[in-house]
């Protein structure tokens, strides 16, 4: 245990608590400009708010991981489903968005101005790209196709605006979504799914931070002699 307290302190200390809320505050600064900032603030105001707010979302996570055993096991799946659980209250408690929230607001914030439907779904397809998501199902040449579909029926651009319209593109992905199994009352099992690999993917950071860490200090002198420490028999708790 001497070896992973020194190693910690005098290392990169895990940073485990900055790795969670790098993820957890990737919001825009307009979010709050638009939705968080009372009426009126100007400049330095304004700033200051957002600073406070951060500050005290950072506060009460770090309170929630003090409380929480997070093992650092990626390939335990109990070890991953605690540490989504643990990222959920952090969520709750801070106002915090989840992954699949963040990405929505990131689309209506990116997509509201745009009037037809082609140049909407590109978009979309731009986000994904970007977010670094993927699409295995092929469900963008789908939703093309049902598009390419529509038009050719109404024989012009379909625009956001037009109801009917669009009322015959739901239609035909609603096809697309019988053919594919997506049911849109399972929209919650698909998020619980998505933030399960979000909280393993983590905790795969987590663990080679960890282990770069020590095997970087394990190369000092004074540690030459300390036995070598499991990265799942580490506590986050001691550290923060």
């Amino acid at each position: 245990m001497a070896f992973s307290s020194r190693l910690i302190s005098r290392s990169k200390q895990l940073h485990g608590s900055q790795a969670i809320l790098n993820q957890q505050h990737a919001f825009p600064v307009r979010y709050y400009a638009k939705e968080a900032a009372p009426a009126g603030l100007k400049g330095d105001e304004m700033l200051k708010d957002i600073f406070r707010d951060i500050k005290q979302k950072f506060e009460t996570a770090i309170g929630v991981l003090r409380k929480e055993k997070i093992t650092i096991d990626p390939e335990n799946p109990a070890a991953v489903s605690h540490y989504a659980k643990v990222m959920k209250t952090i969520r709750e408690k801070a106002g915090l968005f989840s992954e699949s929230q963040r990405i929505q607001f990131t689309i209506e914030e990116e997509t509201q101005d745009i009037p037809d439907a082609r140049t909407f779904f590109l978009k979309l397809q731009e986000i994904r790209t970007k977010r670094g998501l993927s699409d295995e199902l092929g469900v963008e040449a789908m939703t093309m196709d049902a598009l390419e579909k529509v038009e050719k029926e109404i024989k012009q651009p379909l625009m956001r605006n037009d109801k009917k319209g669009m009322a015959l593109l739901m239609a035909e992905f609603d096809k697309v979504n019988k053919k594919l199994g997506v049911r849109r009352e399972d929209l919650p099992k698909y998020e619980e799914e998505l933030e399960l690999k979000i909280a393993k993917a983590q905790l795969e950071e987590l663990k080679k931070d960890a282990v770069e860490a020590m095997e970087t200090q394990r190369k000092r002198e004074e540690f030459k002699n300390e036995k070598e420490v499991d990265v799942r028999s580490l506590d986050i708790r001691n550290f923060l």
